[in-house]
């Protein structure tokens, strides 16, 4: 038919045709609005699930940072500052959802809930954002970058989760629509959208704030948790039933792990050294995985450290208890180095002598000998008798009960023959008569171990061609002076039969002492 014209009943045809396409958009509009308010209940419920759960960590945190601060206080700080950050904004958005939802009798009806007026009224001014819209763009903005800058510098992989999540396009805030136009991001989100459906898009960022807070919690939760698991925060000792062990025995030590980090720190202590209160701070101090002790190792013997250390753990003091020994022993001067058979001790003097015995206390240890006596820990002193030898025998008692001893056999020897002296010269000296006559006479030890104070009762005095003088004291009487007068120059006089003595031993009889020729100079 030219013209186009069509006949009533095509018009009709037609007109049933656009009733049944509005008719089925109107069914599917329903549908969808639905499914947004099932959606938006959904994020209702989960949100309010998982601020419960974020309560939760944070208390979590707190508590171990009172237990331990170095370890947690620093991101216990930071949870709660984006805790308080995240809850701000949340709070707005919850103001914002209150006022779109105002006017709604029914809020499970969401099939009413169709009209686009609210946000386009709050956040649009005909084609630019309103003072509203702004305000709600910068509140987004500002919980990104300040969430951002809240999380510790390691959690990289949550920052970068942050700026997608919260991302509004791009440096403009600008986002590209279904024709590639660039529009701005509130109006792309907001503008013409059905009033539940954005009620859902607000939940729904409501709900990305609480899954980002709960991600933070979690990461310096678990952070922890794996540094202290880690092997790094451990180290070996070796732990035995006593402090030495001799051969032959059965070594019975064992390796053990120990923490060394801060969760492992006593938070106080309760100790005692053989009975006696120890002071914190100056006995011992607390620190990363147990307790270093300060005081000094005491007198030999052995020692019982025993208390109480006291842990924190959730929030209360467990109590372990404290009771180890060791064994103090004398702090060796030098080195033990003996010359075989060459065991000596002279008589007549006091020998002083150490005796110990490796690995077992002084106080643990007995020697016994003729002429032996103890001074003070290992230091003994021996005063040989009669005969030609001496035995001495050492005993000390180990920590498990069993004794030790042994025997070290010593010659005895008498002091070596003095030299005779005269101004400290021996043998043979030079020196003119004036001299002589004031000059004191005295026995020397050459090269002998020991300082013994030697003097001199008496001694003989020959002039050549003069009758010999015999002299009590140690200096020339007035007749060995009259001799000395009539010897000429370069004679020798001659000071022999010398007779000296021990000063502390009188009773000990020296060799006889060796007599010093003068050869006088005028």
């Amino acid at each position: 038919m030219a013209g186009g014209k069509q006949s009533p009943r095509q018009r009709m045809v037609n007109l049933m045709y656009l009733v049944f396409i509005c008719m089925l958009a109107l069914n599917m509009s329903k549908e969808v609005l639905s499914a947004f308010g099932i959606m938006n209940a959904k994020f209702e419920t989960s949100n309010l699930k998982t601020t419960d759960n974020n309560l939760a960590f944070l208390e979590s945190l707190g508590t171990k940072a009172e237990e331990d601060a170095a370890k947690y206080a620093e991101d216990y700080k930071k949870a709660q500052q984006i805790q308080s950050l995240s809850q701000e904004y949340y709070t707005y958005l919850e103001t914002l959802k209150e006022a779109m939802l105002a006017g709604v009798e029914d809020r499970t009806d969401f099939q009413v809930m169709d009209k686009t007026d609210f946000l386009d009224q709050k956040f649009f001014s005909g084609d630019v954002l309103s003072a509203d819209g702004k305000e709600f763009l910068n509140k987004l903005i500002t919980y990104r970058t300040d969430l951002a800058n809240a999380l510790p510098a390691k959690m990289t992989d949550l920052k970068a989760t942050v700026a997608e999540r919260f991302s509004t396009g791009d440096d403009n805030n600008e986002v590209p629509n279904r024709d590639g136009k660039m529009l701005n991001w509130v109006k792309y989100k907001y503008e013409g959208y059905p009033l539940i459906a954005s009620v859902t898009n607000i939940t729904s960022l409501q709900n990305d704030i609480k899954i980002t807070e709960e991600a933070a919690l979690k990461a310096m939760l678990a952070g922890n948790l794996t540094d202290q698991v880690s092997l790094k925060n451990f180290k070996t000792s070796l732990f035995g039933s006593k402090s030495a062990f001799y051969s032959g025995e059965k070594y019975d030590g064992k390796i053990i792990i120990s923490k060394t980090d801060n969760s492992s720190t006593p938070v106080r202590a309760e100790l005692t050294l053989d009975g006696r209160k120890l002071v914190d701070g100056t006995d011992y101090k607390i620190e990363a995985g147990g307790v270093q002790m300060l005081m000094g190792a005491g007198n030999p013997g052995d020692h019982v450290i025993a208390g109480t250390l006291f842990f924190m753990q959730d929030g209360a003091e467990i109590p372990v208890v404290v009771n180890n020994s060791f064994a103090t022993i004398s702090k060796p001067s030098a080195a033990l180095i003996a010359a075989d058979k060459m065991n000596v001790v002279y008589r007549g003097v006091a020998n002083p002598m150490s005796i110990s015995i490796p690995g077992i206390p002084d106080n643990n240890v007995s020697a016994s000998a003729s002429g032996l006596s103890k001074v003070s820990g290992s230091k003994y002193v021996m005063s040989p008798q009669t005969g030609r030898t001496v035995t001495i025998t050492a005993s000390g008692k180990l920590p498990d009960g069993q004794t030790v001893s042994s025997k070290s056999e010593f010659r005895i020897k008498d002091i070596p023959r003095p030299n005779g002296s005269i101004r400290g010269e021996t043998n043979t000296a030079k020196m003119p008569k004036s001299n002589l006559e004031i000059s004191s006479v005295g026995a020397i030890l050459e090269d002998f171990d020991f300082d013994l104070n030697l003097a001199v009762s008496g001694f003989k005095f020959k002039v050549p061609g003069q009758p010999t003088v015999v002299v009590n004291g140690n200096k020339l009487n007035a007749q060995a002076k009259s001799a000395l007068s009539r010897a000429g120059r370069g004679e020798q006089v001659q000071i022999f039969d010398i007779e000296a003595y021990i000063t502390n031993n009188k009773t000990y009889k020296l060799k006889k002492v060796s007599p010093v020729v003068v050869e006088l100079t005028n």
